[in-house]
């Protein structure tokens, strides 16, 4: 069956590549726990061992967004014991949704006897098809006594009008299912707390409120523990709102992945609805790659196989026919074509009965999520090195009499001060190491890239890519090539037959039945109304002729009804006896008729020079059969002609069958091989598909960014080569030669290793298969690519699931092609992928922005509370200030860096590759210039802030002592909010340009301005601060103003292009290879 929507490539599965995702990296780190350059397809051992190796203080957000393990095993564990009591789970699961009231509108529980308007009740329905009651079907009349039962036509589907389908929908239920809750705004906030840090916080706070009402009475005692609980409490809210709006933009996309759409029969005409408005009694016809949408019963089918394994837990493939004709939801179309009545939706099937029990989101992880958990763990262990040192000095200093209060005082005279005093000072000093280790351990860091991924997913949408895997998204920014089919995605997939050839005589046009004789018209007609999986409705009010199927199917019939080719009249004229489906290996398809003098015909279609190879001889514009011998040049220079023109070649043609070679009954037929010999040409029909016009921008777009666009094609070596050179893929003629261009053949019998070699300087394959594509993905990944594989036939799963990055088409990809792919492309356009290649280098790039501004506060904060407290036993920034600082670094501050829209410069540089350190050379300088400027401007109004504000003059020490306090902080947040700024643009040295357009960005840092205000003006006795006159906000502003052009003079120092990580690994590396050695 030629044009099946996938005829560019389709091909059966290929064998013996059971190792299909090489796992093998020479520059991985076996030590390293982290180093995962790849995530899809990971072995479970790997994603275990870098969890172990993590550093976390809250568990259940920081793996919220990763691959459930546990969960994995459960939801496996369920699915087996569903298919074990499938019956007992669904009566307690309608007792228990009639109780909670959650059942969907429709879904009535099960009635034993008949139903409404039908003879039949809805338990023996779907009964009947679950338990496989054969022998019921038949006391109803078999499929056809079913469909009068069920007032169905088997031609012609229900009516579909409103009343039809509520009438059915009541009585039969809705084909959705209760699906579990996602989490409420509650149990975010619940874990949002369970952060080990907060907890001791939260103990301490407790503690020094009650030895602070105690020794200073409520009144005044309640500030000091009343406060931290206070930033605690906000800190805890803040985390769990961004998390809380993350989870409901992931149940979103969820729900669109899940939003399938199919077509249905329905008053004759084929509609296309989604998989959530099918309803008992609609006829569905079945191709491959389709998921049943629902259970039902076989009408017809030609060599249907169905995939169960997602049902049976078995990867056996089940042939389907009159004697087996039962089909249940949820599983695939793995061969041959065919239509179902549908008998059973939504709950009443096992598969809404296993979609309602388990929880399908159980996440994943990305390699940069992997990077950061080290990157965190990393930093971590610095800061809790940091707070313990902290804690021991402060601790020593304080005990030792070196420590003295904002007035003066020492704080602690052995056997003068009182127990709960000391207690109380020591519990301060216990809470200033743990708060250092809250702002140490940078816990939001990992949870920025689910931030930016989900913000990128969101706007991908709008860009007409869903993302099935969230680590595609991120790896995109990655590819270094790109393997794009040429129908539909570099073309528009609207195809015109524009060219006819009828023996040696060209039509023109191409429709015009008059120059041909009625016997040619009659087999064409025959030939084209029978051996397609496409439709022809002709309204009775004389309305417009509608026609479906592929673009490559609704073109030859529409060519054929120009011709005069009348559809219901010729199907009902000949009996289909056997159907071989478009086959991709074959690069065609046909099917046996028998008319109605008892005579059989075989017709074929398919690509036009492998069909000419099989004709012995053609039939002339008057009917008249001629041998092919002499004149077999001539066709292929037509052929040739229209290639190089850019049209698609297809043939027909057709030949008689000796009745004796006809099996005589069905069984005979499941093993019959159509005769595909001796043929007698009918046509060659050249067909239209105009590029894209934005192909050739965005082919030109990738060539800029360093990405080699190839493309893979089953069409004609000559029409791909015509293509390529209009899309600018092929840059001349002259290019155009082996192994520049090639044939999937040629490629395909290359050794692996000449194979590798050559997949480099590849640019188009043509007459590939789907095999010949899973030979050059694997080729071009080991030779160090990263690969982005685009596909809609089911043959192309093996590779999309091998690709780096498997890219389904959203209109003609058939369900397995989407199940096995990582982002569907919805429009199928070649424009689509690149702009998903923007987004990936986009989150890269938020990624490593928001990385610069985090561990410029982290480092500023350490040092300058470390040197503050080991010199002077205080620390300037107390633990209420650095939740604060904290708030503003992990929360606001990744939702304003990692929401930044991509700019067109992120296209003008190569590939960030696989291994380039996330903290490149640009980072550390930006980031160690804003750091040391930071430090020593703060730590020298620590010092000597009294002397420079001219507050030694002030008679209230203690006062003098907090205004200069109150100005560090100050200062230091002043510092992050315009640091802000610079970290948007880590290499440009104008790091306003666009900011005014991102409105997310202005209004956190607006908002943070304003509560900076409020925190000092008013909310002094929390924060331990005093009010600040104007001249010092003017001095906090300046201070923090400065970072902008010491920003662009840093961005002027050169830096070397060796990463800094090189210097500090290689001596460890040489250790390593010595010891190994």
């Amino acid at each position: 069956m030629s044009g099946n929507g996938h005829d560019d490539l389709e091909a059966g599965p290929s064998k013996g590549d059971d190792n299909l995702n090489n796992h093998f990296d020479p520059d991985a780190d076996p030590t390293d726990p982290f180093d995962i350059f790849h995530t899809k397809n990971a072995p479970l051992e790997t994603l275990k061992r870098w969890r172990q190796a993590a550093l976390v203080l809250n568990a259940s957000r920081r793996f919220r967004y990763t691959l459930d393990l546990r969960k994995e095993e459960e939801k496996e564990q369920r699915k087996r014991m569903i298919r074990a009591h499938a019956q007992v789970i669904r009566a307690a699961l309608l007792f228990k949704l009639a109780g909670e009231k959650l059942i969907v509108p429709g879904t009535p529980v099960a009635s034993p006897v008949a139903n409404g308007d039908y003879a039949i009740g809805l338990e023996q329905l779907s009964s009947m098809t679950r338990d496989h009651k054969f022998s019921v079907l038949q006391q109803y009349g078999g499929v056809k006594g079913l469909s009068g039962v069920l007032r169905t036509n088997l031609e012609k589907g229900i009516n579909g009008d409103e009343a039809d389908l509520l009438n059915r929908r009541n009585a039969f239920g809705s084909n959705t299912y209760p699906r579990k809750k996602g989490r409420s705004f509650w149990r975010f906030l619940w874990e949002a707390w369970q952060d080990l840090t907060l907890i001791i916080l939260i103990i301490a706070a407790a503690v020094s409120l009650g030895l602070g009402i105690k020794t200073e009475g409520l009144k005044q005692g309640w500030y000091d523990g009343g406060s931290i609980f206070l930033a605690v409490f906000l800190v805890i809210v803040v985390t769990a709102t961004s998390d809380y709006r993350q989870s409901l933009q992931f149940q979103n996309l969820n729900e669109e992945k899940r939003n399938i759409q199919l077509e249905v029969m329905r008053a004759g005409r084929t509609v296309k609805i989604s998989i959530y408005d099918v309803v008992v009694g609609d006829v569905v016809p079945l191709k491959i790659g389709d998921q049943i949408p629902a259970d039902g019963i076989l009408i017809t089918g030609h060599s249907l196989a169905i995939d169960e394994s997602s049902m049976t837990g078995e990867s056996k493939i089940v042939h389907k026919d009159k004697k087996e004709p039962f089909l249940m939801s949820g599983c695939k179309v793995a061969d041959g074509v065919g239509t179902m009545l549908v008998t059973g939706v939504g709950i009443n099937t096992e598969w809404g009965l296993l979609m309602a029990s388990i929880s399908e989101d159980t996440g994943e992880e990305t390699p940069l999520q992997v990077r950061l958990n080290g990157v965190a763990t990393f930093i971590g262990i610095v800061g809790l090195a940091v707070a313990v040192s902290v804690l021991a000095v402060l601790l020593v200093r304080y005990f030792t009499g070196h420590t003295k209060d904002p007035g003066g005082t020492t704080q602690f005279i052995k056997g003068h001060t009182k127990f709960d005093d000391a207690f109380n000072d020591v519990v301060k000093i216990f809470t200033i190491a743990v708060t250092i280790v809250v702002v140490a351990v940078p816990e939001g860091l990992p949870l920025a890239v689910t931030l930016t991924l989900a913000y990128s997913m969101r706007k991908m949408m709008a860009d007409k890519a869903l993302v099935r895997r969230l680590s595609a998204c991120e790896t995109m920014g990655s590819a270094t090539t790109i393997c794009s089919d040429k129908t539909g995605t570099l073309t528009l997939n609207e195809m015109t037959v524009v060219e006819a050839f009828v023996g040696k005589k060209k039509i023109n046009p191409p429709s015009d039945s008059s120059q041909l004789h009625l016997s040619v018209v009659s087999l064409l007609s025959e030939g084209v109304a029978q051996n397609s999986t496409g439709n022809v409705f002709v309204s009775k009010d004389g309305g417009a002729v509608e026609i479906s199927g592929s673009p490559t199917e609704k073109a030859i019939l529409s060519w054929a009804v120009k011709l005069g080719m009348k559809f219901d009249v010729i199907r009902s004229e000949s009996t289909i006896l056997h159907v071989f489906p478009f086959n991709s290996e074959k690069k065609r398809g046909g099917v046996a008729l028998q008319r109605s003098d008892s005579e059989v015909y075989i017709h074929w279609k398919g690509a036009a020079e492998i069909v000419l190879a099989s004709c012995s001889g053609y039939l002339d514009s008057n009917g008249c059969l001629q041998s092919i011998n002499e004149d077999r040049e001539f066709f292929k220079a037509v052929i040739d002609e229209m290639a190089a023109n850019s049209l698609r070649c297809i043939a027909l043609a057709y030949r008689l069958c000796e009745k004796e070679k006809v099996p005589a009954d069905e069984e005979g037929f499941s093993g019959w091989v159509l005769p595909e010999e001796n043929l007698v040409l009918l046509a060659i029909v050249g067909i239209k598909d105009p590029c894209r016009s934005c192909v050739k921008d965005a082919v030109q777009i990738c060539m800029d960014a360093g990405v080699k666009v190839r493309m893979v094609t089953g069409d004609n070596i000559q029409t791909a080569k015509a293509i390529a050179l209009e899309c600018g893929i092929l840059s001349s003629a002259e290019d155009s030669t082996e192994p520049t261009i090639i044939e999937g053949k040629v490629f395909r019998a290359l050794s692996e290793k000449e194979r590798e070699q050559v997949a480099k300087k590849i640019t188009v394959m043509g007459r590939s298969s789907p095999s010949d594509k899973l030979l050059l993905v694997q080729a071009l990944r080991k030779g160090g690519d990263v690969v982005a594989v685009t596909g809609d036939g089911t043959n192309d799963a093996p590779a999309l699931h091998e690709a780096d990055i498997g890219l389904s088409m959203g209109i003609q990809g058939t369900e397995v092609a989407k199940e096995s792919s990582d982002i569907i492309i919805l429009d199928d356009n070649f424009a689509s992928v690149v702009k998903v290649v923007r987004w990936g280098r986009s989150v890269y790039a938020n990624i490593q922005k928001f990385i610069q501004f985090q561990l410029t506060v982290n480092v500023a904060a350490l040092v300058i509370n470390v040197v503050a407290a080991i010199s002077s036993g205080d620390v300037p920034l107390n633990s209420v200030q650095l939740l604060w600082v904290n708030l503003i670094m992990d929360t606001l501050g990744a939702l304003a860096l990692a929401t930044e829209p991509p700019t067109d410069n992120l296209m003008h540089r190569s590939p960030v590759g696989r291994r380039e350190p996330l903290i490149t050379n640009i980072m550390w300088r930006n980031l160690l210039i804003q750091a040391l400027y930071q430090v020593t401007v703060l730590l020298v109004l620590n010092f000597a802030g009294l002397s420079i504000l001219h507050l030694k003059d002030d008679g209230n020490r203690k006062h003098a002592v907090e205004v200069k306090n109150t100005l560090i902080f100050n200062a230091f947040v002043m510092c992050q909010i315009f640091n802000e700024f610079n970290a948007r643009k880590p290499e440009e040295i104008n790091c306003f340009k666009g900011v005014t357009k991102n409105y997310l960005f202005m209004g956190i840092v607006g908002f943070t301005f304003i509560l900076q205000i409020i925190i000092i003006e008013f909310l002094g006795k929390f924060t331990s601060t005093v009010r600040l006159d104007w001249q010092l906000w003017l001095v906090s502003l300046g201070i923090g103003i400065i970072s902008w052009p010491l920003a662009m003079l840093g961005k002027l120092i050169p830096v070397p292009k060796t990463p800094l990580a090189a210097y500090f690994t290689k001596p460890f590396q040489r250790c390593r290879t010595s010891r190994n050695a």
